[in-house]
């Protein structure tokens, strides 16, 4: 079976190209499966057990965003700006809500088939699609500024510094756009690998340049205003002989930290890079991630390609503890929250881990569908979003 389903994805790949097409998605969706833990995989996902819980999570609040991501591999994440909630749904649905009830300040619909989103700027709230468009609403009352065309289907989140727009589309393209008119202002394409996992990191903005981890392995600085070239580090080496093997993307969103980047890869670890020089300050090759990572004043934190959650010493990349009660249970980015760090499944359920050493300390099942969007956290208040459009409000409590 796991052999078929491999040939199955080649050869869709072959037929389709880098074309965005749900046939794709299934393919890819297929051979995630394989990694990560399917009905015919031999490392199924943990089975959850009863425990006392420390802590008491209580849902403030819950209500449903359309139809979500529809089930389908994307970045449509909620976002904390202009004092409300934004979030958006596979069926082009854009909602504004109240951060403490729920309550819908404005919402738009849209024809769009967004992919990844929202990002922020001023006064702009920017969306991706996987038809190529990038579109522009006001944070104010959800009307549309502007819509722009870009090379392909975007799928990560758009990032938004100086009036400049930065989206990244699936056939390898970095492209800035005017906030206010949508007018492209420059961009930079990079060869593809033949063979990639579904998934585009965020760009970040450091300093004044927009730095992008590559599906090779590379992490890429280019001038902000008008991407020039700045500097380059492989971040992840290739190994092994089959392509499978040798799939070192950089999926997930870095993060800046006092003047120190941290990105994890598909299969070549993870590690510190110097913003201002590209400069290699460690890695650990031991430990992989196409999640993402969460970090507080100290140590960083990450679900790996098995969905085992580390806390990692910023400052060496050492591992301090491993827990491997949540295995292959398809675990979101982690985030931090007071003392616990926040992941949800697969299965709907959301778990609070202590920092100090990865213990569970209580969950609370949102919905029956997946989680993949990493929790985020806004004034002591965790915000979940389901892939059936399922948006939680929780708030731990102790015991």
């Amino acid at each position: 079976m796991r052999l078929s389903r491999l040939i199955g994805f080649f050869l869709v790949l072959m037929l389709t190209g880098c074309a965005a097409l749900d046939t794709v998605n299934e393919s890819i969706d297929g051979i995630t499966n394989y990694f990560k833990g399917g009905e015919d995989n031999s490392d199924p996902p943990a089975v959850l057990v009863e425990y006392p819980p420390e802590i008491k999570i209580e849902e403030l609040w819950s209500e449903s965003v359309g139809v979500g991501s529809d089930e389908q591999s994307l970045k449509l994440l909620p976002v904390s700006a202009f004092g409300k909630l934004l979030v958006a749904d596979r069926k082009g649905l854009v909602q504004a809500r109240d951060l403490k009830t729920g309550r819908v300040v404005w919402e738009v619909e849209t024809d769009v088939h967004f992919s990844s989103g929202p990002g922020t700027g001023v006064n702009t709230v920017i969306l991706g699609s996987s038809d190529a468009d990038v579109v522009a609403l006001n944070s104010e009352n959800g009307a549309q500024l502007w819509r722009s065309k870009v090379s392909s289907e975007v799928l990560s989140v758009p990032v938004v510094s100086n009036g400049i727009v930065v989206v990244r589309t699936t056939d390898g393209e970095l492209i800035a756009l005017n906030e206010k008119t949508g007018a492209k202002l420059w961009n930079y394409g990079h060869n593809a690998p033949l063979l990639s996992v579904r998934g585009i990191g965020a760009p970040l903005v450091a300093e004044e340049n927009i730095i992008e981890g590559c599906d090779n392995g590379k992490l890429m600085a280019l001038r902000l205003t008008d991407g020039k070239y700045a500097w380059e580090t492989s971040i992840a080496i290739p190994k092994g002989r089959s392509e499978v093997e040798r799939l070192v993307d950089l999926d997930v969103d870095p993060i800046d930290v006092s003047g120190i980047i941290y990105i994890a890869s598909y299969h070549g670890g993870i590690a510190a890079i110097s913003e201002s020089d590209g400069d290699v300050l460690w890695r650990n090759e031991a430990i992989s991630s196409y999640t993402g990572l969460g970090h507080d004043y100290r140590y960083l934190y990450l679900s790996d390609t098995g969905d085992d959650v580390w806390q990692l010493e910023q400052r060496t990349g050492a591992s301090l503890w491993k827990q491997k009660d949540l295995h292959q249970r398809k675990l979101t980015a982690p985030a931090v929250y007071e003392d616990y760090i926040v992941v949800g499944d697969f299965e709907g359920y959301v778990h609070w881990l202590s920092t100090s050493d990865g213990r569970q300390l209580g969950r609370i099942k949102i919905a029956d569908s997946a989680i993949d969007a990493k929790p985020i956290v806004v004034d002591d208040i965790v915000y979940v979003y389901a892939k059936d459009g399922t948006l939680a409000a929780l708030k731990t409590r102790a015991h």
